[in-house]
């Protein structure tokens, strides 16, 4: 293969890398604001339950 034919593969395959690795970056960072939320929901359902439920037996020492 061509010397430059192979330079030329490489740096459209390294550009092909840094825009999916940008594209994953945005993915990420827009992931995130849903992912507090989800942690807080489940929390919340957690302290509510915790809540709910009947307390506990005082144990006798």
């Amino acid at each position: 293969m061509n010397t430059d034919t192979r330079l030329a593969l490489h740096h459209a395959r390294a550009a092909d890398l840094r825009a999916q690795a940008d594209a994953d970056h945005l993915a990420e960072t827009a992931r995130q604001p849903r992912d507090l939320r989800v942690r807080l929901g489940w929390t919340l359902v957690e302290v509510g339950l915790r809540m709910a439920s009947a307390p506990r037996p005082a144990v006798a020492c």
